[in-house]
This record gives C-alpha cells, structure tokens and sequence, in this order.
C-alpha cells in the first residue's frame, strides 16, 4: 500500500474507536468527535482567510499538548496530506513536510506517546524502517515525552520532626505538601519511578512559551491547538473525590497564542462548582469564544464513559469578539439551530437555546430568589455519617432525626447550629438528587414537610422555616413543580443540589398550594416554552 493509501484508508473497525474509552479522568476521543472538531477549525480558519483551506497550507502548524492515541494528529497529517498534493506533488516529500514541519505532540504518558506515534507515523518509532516518515532522526519525532515531577510547595503540608536515621538528630521536614502547577498531593502523587506521576508537562510551567520551545528546540508558533486533556486528579478528599484539571490545560492553551483552540471537556463549568469558579468567569466573559457545542445527554460523546454533567467541545479564536454559537446535540442530533449569544448574559451559561426567553420572562419581574431562605450544609450540625438512635426511649430529650432516608431520634441539646429552627415546620429536600440514568428528569426528589421538634443530618438541606404548616405544604407545592425543577435544572450540572442552584426560583406568597398551570400563566410561557419544560422534566407525584 502507498503512504498517500495507507493514509486515506478507512479501517473498519478504527482501532481507535475500539479504545475510545478507558476512564473518567483521561478519556480518549472517539475519531468521529475528533473529525468534527478539525472540521470547526477549518471552517474558522476559511472565515477567517478568504475561503483559505487551512489544510492547503504548508506552513500551518497544529498542536495537541495532551496527546493519548493521536486521532487527533492522526486526521490532521491526513487532512494536510489531501490538501497538500498540488503544493507538494511528490507523496514520500509530502508526508515528510507533514510530520516534520506541521505536526507537533506531546503526550500525556509513555504508553500513550507509543500509541499515538504508532497512529501518526505507523510506528512506536518514528525513525524506524517501518516509519512513513523518513526525515526523522529520533525515535520521538515530533510526539514528545519525558516524565514530568511535580513541584511540591513547602508553603503547604504540614510541618513534621523526624529523626535522622543515619545521625540520629532530630530534623523537621514537610509531608502532605501541593503542587504549585497543577494542585496535586504528594501523599497520592509522590510516587517512585515505577509508576506514572500524572504531572503533565503542558501546565508543569511558569512559561508555557519557553517551555514549547525546549520540547520542540525552536521558537514555535501554533496556528490550532486542539485535543481532549485529563479532567481530574483524586485530590485525597472522601471517597472518590477529585479536583479538575482541565481548565489548567485551556488556560496554557490560550497562553500560547495560538490562532485557535478547539478542546473537548466536561461542561462542569457551566455553572462554575469546585475549583472551576473562576474559570467559568473567564470564560463567559472571553468573547473570543466562537462555538460551543454541548452533549449534556450522558454517555453519548463518550459511549461507557460516566462524565456526569455531559461534555463540550468549543472553538476559541485568537481574533474573534463577537457572541458565541451554541449547538445542542442529542441522539447524535441537533436539538434545534445554532443560536448566537453572549455567554455573559447571566452568571452561569444556561445551555440549552430553548431555556433563555423562559429564564428571560421569570428574571424580568425581578422577584427575590428563594436561595435566601434555603439552608446551607449541615442545617443542624450534623454530618451525613451522624446515627443518631433508633428508639426515642434512648433520648433523654428526643427529637426526630431525618437521616440517611430513615427516621432516627437524637438529644435537643445535641443540636449546635439553628437550634431556633426544631419547633418550626420545615420543608426538607435531599442534596444529592440523580440517578445513573443517561438522563436526568426530575432534577430534585421529593420534598418532606417535618414537624415541630425535628432536625436532620446533612443528608437534607431546610428549604424553608415556618411557624404554620400551610406555609411549609405551599412552599413543598411549589418544590414539586416542574416550573421550578426546570429552573433549578439550568444550574444542576451534577447529583449535587445546593443552595445555589435555586437561584433562578422566584419567590412566592406561602399561602396556596401552587401548580404548573398557575405558575405558567403567571409568567406568560407560551406553548412552545410549555411543551419545553414538559419534554425535559417528569411530573412529580405528590405523596
């Protein structure tokens, strides 16, 4: 088979769609998603240029910073060597300039920087007999890795005496420090040389742009950055937790002044959450964001791959101001046009289309939110692990405890935190609401109207306090409707429900029991916007 052949082939299957998917927290692109995304550069890049094809250009160089099987790179060499045949007619000198000059990587792990340049170049070696390219002198090529230590900062940790066990004497030293770049702790990543360090050299810097030029021994300029990053990193927290990482890979991206960059990521940020805060404010307010494209249906970018909160892929563009195109798939579908709009528009990005002139009419009364009156964590002081016990008789001044989906019994005395609020009615709803369904359809669980002389754990957050029951069944009402579940639902990206995501619920008089139809009317929804809200959020039988 020629080069220009074994290029343009079509493997079916594409080994690489077989290994799309292995983990939550270094996902690997399916090529379809990879192909579409080169696509979105291009385009850009014709606009940009007077109908230029961005693949006829000898001197465009493309970047993926976070190589793990090279699709990327991969369709790219394969776009460039179509578009390149008039310019560079001879097929062994044409592939050579691809590789050599405009196709550049960096991989994430050893075992990926094989992977990928067994894609690109045909061979864990790119300048081996078996190697389509034949201008490399290197092993490496272009596809870069070195393992990368994280820089552990003495500002963290702890401080600890040890002894010597040479001298004898007594020292001090750190344990439990963080890495300065990436946040990483040395109790989970301070590892032997056995085992990867995940201390990825793309955002292992202070100079992203010096530290490009020593990877690669030149000053490099990339015209399209463009790839799929690690997401997280287990931060020691309970259980299962981990920070994200990805933003730190757009933020060295954008840093490197590239033309455009095109990345795929969990769609988290949306409504900001742990340590992405910031970084959802940088990117609302960046109109130098062209395109969005949203997969909020789970498991559907990544088949098998549990990315709670769906994922994104976006194009950024170095010379764009302007608003930003957002596109809905779902079933491999576009839910509707495209719809252009400034992402800044409300402190979150609202992501589905069909969501603004609703969220629009509710906002343009300018009532006061419910969040006020909805309770932080631990309403009572109690943690989710807090028992309490089972029989009242074991309580020498009992209350109720809601606790773990059960009814248990604890001490009046024992409550340190609203200890003003047990003789109330109050409205308690779960944190935590969601299944492992592909989709989320009722967004918040059922509310519990708990007598005088109760409390919780952490397990339920206070939706609100009354003196009178009427008041706490109207407010449940309200919690029940799909009005206000829809609302909650353009701030939820995850099972976790805090404070925060009510922000949007407008407050209501606590004096009737509230429905649907009296909700819409009130805020003029058209039947168009009804059938909206119906199609995304299930009725919620009351008890």
């Amino acid at each position: 088979m020629s080069i220009s052949n074994l290029l343009l082939s079509n493997h079916n299957p594409d080994v690489l769609t077989c290994i799309a998917n292995l983990s939550n927290d270094e996902v690997f692109t399916p090529p379809e998603m990879a192909a579409a995304m080169l696509d979105l550069a291009a385009e850009a890049w014709a606009r940009d240029h007077d109908g230029e094809s961005l693949w006829a250009n000898p001197n465009a160089r493309v970047l993926d910073p976070f190589v793990k099987t090279g699709v990327f790179l991969r369709e790219a060499t394969r776009r460039f060597n179509e578009g390149l045949i008039t310019v560079i007619p001879d097929a062994q000198e044409r592939v050579n300039h691809i590789l050599t000059k405009q196709i550049y990587g960096i991989a994430i792990t050893e075992l990926t920087a094989l992977m990928s340049r067994r894609s690109v170049y045909c061979s864990k070696y790119a300048n081996s007999e078996h190697s389509i390219c034949t201008a490399f002198d290197t092993p490496e090529g272009n596809i870069w890795f070195e393992r990368t230590e994280h820089t552990w900062d003495d500002k963290t940790g702890k401080r600890e005496s040890r002894v010597d066990p040479l001298s004898g004497a007594e020292i001090a030293i750190r344990t439990g420090r963080r890495c300065s770049h990436c946040g990483a702790g040395e109790n989970d990543y301070g590892r032997g040389e056995d085992l990867e360090t995940h201390a990825y050299a793309f955002i292992h810097t202070d100079d992203i742009k010096q530290r490009i030029s020593e990877i690669f021994g030149a000053d490099m300029h990339f015209d399209l950055v463009i790839g799929n990053p690690p997401y997280q990193l287990s931060d020691g927290g309970h259980s299962a937790s981990a920070s994200p990482i990805y933003q730190l890979f757009v933020e060295s991206a954008k840093d490197l002044d590239p033309e455009h960059v095109v990345m795929v990521t969990p769609s988290r940020w949306f409504a900001g959450g742990k340590g992405l805060n910031d970084y959802r404010d940088e990117m609302l307010h960046d109109h130098r964001l062209r395109t969005l494209v949203d997969y909020p249906k789970l498991y559907e970018a990544f088949p098998g791959v549990k990315i709670r909160g769906g994922v994104s892929y976006f194009l950024w563009s170095r010379t764009y101001d302007g608003p930003c195109s957002i596109q809905t798939m779902w079933d491999g579908k576009p839910t509707g046009p495209a719809v252009e709009r400034y992402l800044d528009e409300f402190d979150v990005l609202v992501r589905r289309n069909e969501a603004v002139p609703i969220l629009k009419k509710v906002l343009a009364r300018r009532e006061e939110s419910i969040e006020g009156q909805i309770s932080s964590r631990k309403p009572f002081g109690f943690a989710t692990n807090y028992q309490g016990e089972s029989r009242i008789s074991r309580r020498k001044d009992p209350i109720k405890l809601f606790a773990n989906q059960e009814v248990r019994f604890t001490d009046r005395a024992e409550v340190q935190v609203n200890p003003e609020w047990i003789d109330d009615w109050k409205v308690l709803i779960t944190r935590v609401q969601g299944t492992s369904a592909a989709v989320e359809t009722q967004f918040l669980s059922k509310p519990i109207v708990a007598e005088p002389g109760t409390a919780c754990t952490e397990t339920y957050i206070v939706a609100g306090h009354f003196d009178v029951r009427e008041e706490a069944e109207s407010l449940a009402s309200y919690l029940r409707t799909r009005f206000v579940r829809f609302l909650v639902s353009l701030r939820k990206s995850t099972q976790d429900a805090p404070r925060g995501v009510y922000r949007f619920v407008p407050a209501q008089p606590w004096d009737r029991e509230w429905t649907d139809e009296e909700l819409y009317a009130k805020y003029g929804l058209t039947e168009e916007e009804i059938a909206f809200i119906e199609s995304i959020v299930r009725p919620m039988e009351d008890d």
